[in-house]
């Protein structure tokens, strides 16, 4: 029980990261964007701001709910599964034996070694491992909705106010540059730390999540400019 409770709290930890760099990162993008399209079609600091904190509180509401809404749809979806795996057992054990031994056995081993192997893994907890082999998640790893959701209503925000700041403090010369620089930044950081946690590439993900934000960006700036006055 102890390993089983310590793999939940990894699951639910990594969960909760990567809501929170996720929602930075849309709080980021989201909101550099909103604020350089305005910026583009006017210089009115009260404007830009205002279209800011109204984006922020928007994607806060929408980021939580959609966390929220697709982690439960995940827990709903793993439950069911583990529900129809049980009446399986149940009803026909042989069969499902004969699912992961064949599993096992496709990898090269013999067919008295993977009979022996699925004999000993299925003799303690057979749901647990017949929910991993058919449909590869581990049904004693939990996740929370609720985490997700808070994560991604702090972190959003957070990530919204170094654009928003950038648009609004720098003098009227260079503020579209600062902003331009510091999202950049912002970016790179949030990037790479998306892709430590995916074990992804490190500089495929920084250079992936700059030209989004720099496309975001330009798009909105382009957009701006044809309402300027």
């Amino acid at each position: 029980m102890p390993k089983a409770k310590k793999k939940q709290s990894l699951a639910e930890k990594i969960n909760v990261m990567r809501a929170s760099v996720m929602g930075a990162n849309d709080g980021i993008i989201s909101i550099a964007g909103i604020v350089v399209g305005v910026a583009s079609a006017q210089s009115n600091n009260h404007a830009i701001f205002l279209s800011g904190i109204a984006g922020m509180l928007a994607g806060t509401v929408s980021m939580a709910m959609g966390e929220w809404v697709s982690v439960s749809t995940q827990s709903d979806s793993e439950k069911r599964a583990i529900e129809k795996e049980s009446a399986a057992l149940d009803g026909h054990y042989d069969d499902e034996f004969d699912f992961i031994r064949n599993k096992y056995q496709a990898t090269g081993i013999s067919n008295e070694l993977a009979t022996q192997a699925t004999k000993e893994m299925m003799s303690d907890d057979p749901l647990d491992v017949a929910v991993r082999e058919k449909y590869g998640f581990n049904p004693k790893e939990k996740t929370s909705a609720i985490a997700a959701a808070m994560a991604s209503m702090i972190s959003f925000p957070t990530g919204s106010i170094l654009p928003l700041v950038s648009i609004t403090m720098f003098p009227q010369s260079i503020k579209l540059f600062a902003t331009v620089i510091a999202v950049m930044i912002a970016l790179a950081i949030t990037g790479y730390t998306a892709a430590a946690l995916g074990g992804a590439n490190r500089g495929k993900a920084v250079l992936r999540n700059i030209v989004s934000g720099l496309l975001t960006m330009l798009v909105t700036y382009l957009i701006g400019s044809l309402f300027a006055h």
